[in-house]
C-alpha cells in the first residue's frame, strides 16, 4: 500500500501531551491518528462525542 505524507499544524504544548499519552500506550502519533482514520472511516463519523460549551450558547451570549 502506498503511504502518503500529512502535515498539519498543533499546539505545541498540546502536542507535547498528546506525544507522552502515546508513548504511554506503546504507540506513536502516527499509529494514533492512523487509529483515528480507519475509525472513521468505517463508521463514517467522528467516533467520538463533539459538543459546543452551552455556556457559549446563543442565548447566553445574548443575557
Amino acid at each position: 500500500m502506498a503511504q502518503a505524507m500529512i502535515n498539519f499544524r498543533m499546539d505545541e504544548e498540546l502536542k507535547k501531551n498528546m506525544e507522552e499519552t502515546c508513548r504511554e500506550l506503546g504507540m506513536s502519533m502516527t499509529t494514533a491518528f492512523t487509529i483515528f482514520a480507519k475509525k472513521m472511516t468505517r463508521e463514517k463519523r467522528i467516533p467520538f462525542e463533539v459538543s459546543v460549551d452551552p455556556f457559549y450558547s446563543e442565548t447566553n451570549m445574548r443575557y
